[in-house]
């Protein structure tokens, strides 16, 4: 195992070629043990602003050894050490995470796209690392989204002055027994200490996706990016 994982990640990219050429990218991260199709198949099931043009991008997460789960090699962002509440974690895998997703937003403005146009998204641990790049990023951003998630790094986040307005949507499931709600409502506790407003979520569901929260992530992500003429 490389010392530092995250060097070259892997990223599925969809657009749509029949809308012109993008001019705003969803960067979207998938869940400890998953893949970046997770996300990408839930794409047909958006009911997005007719003539956006938005680049979705899906990294795939190394393979790292997960401690909670005996050692054992899976997709993660991280190695989680405890499931407990206080969530114990390998910080600097996080942060190893947290600069290759921010390596990928230079690569997308490089591209062409202002950094304004650009949407974090993440669930469950991939949620973790979105609110760091997020809260951390000297460049404005167009939003997070943090889906089934929690605020790890909040004790040494920078909290970037930058993106102060930056709107933010926590959704959660009232019966997730693998991140519990607490853990949502812990992150929005610290987000208004300092001074951020976020739109809270709840659906009456597990660790998952659920059919009315589709429309949520469909509002919030045109509300983001809207259309440009």
């Amino acid at each position: 195992m490389p010392s530092n994982p995250f060097t070259s990640l892997e990223c599925l990219t969809l657009e749509n070629p029949a809308a012109g050429s993008s001019d705003a990218c969803v960067i979207w991260l998938h869940g400890l043990g998953a893949s970046c199709n997770d996300f990408a198949n839930l794409l047909p099931e958006l009911k997005l602003t007719s003539g956006a043009r938005i680049r979705f991008v899906f990294p795939q997460a190394p393979m790292l050894a997960v401690t909670v789960n005996g050692g054992y090699q899976m997709p993660a962002w991280y190695d989680l050490l405890s499931l407990d509440v206080e969530r114990k974690f390998n910080t600097e895998h996080l942060a190893q995470a947290s600069r290759a997703i921010a390596d990928l937003i230079e690569q997308q403005v490089a591209a062409g796209i202002a950094s304004e146009r650009i949407l974090i998204a993440g669930f469950s641990q991939g949620g973790a690392v979105a609110f760091d790049v997020a809260l951390n990023s000297a460049r404005p951003l167009a939003g997070l989204m943090a889906l089934s998630t929690y605020f790890a790094s909040h004790d040494t986040c920078a909290f970037a002055a930058v993106n102060k307005a930056m709107p933010i949507s926590i959704q959660h499931g009232t019966n997730d027994t693998v991140v519990v709600p607490e853990l949502a409502a812990r992150a929005e506790t610290v987000l208004q200490q300092h001074g951020y407003q976020c739109d809270s979520h709840r659906y009456p569901m597990g660790h998952e996706v659920c059919p009315q929260q589709i429309g949520d992530i469909s509002a919030f992500i045109n509300r983001c990016l809207p259309a440009l003429h």
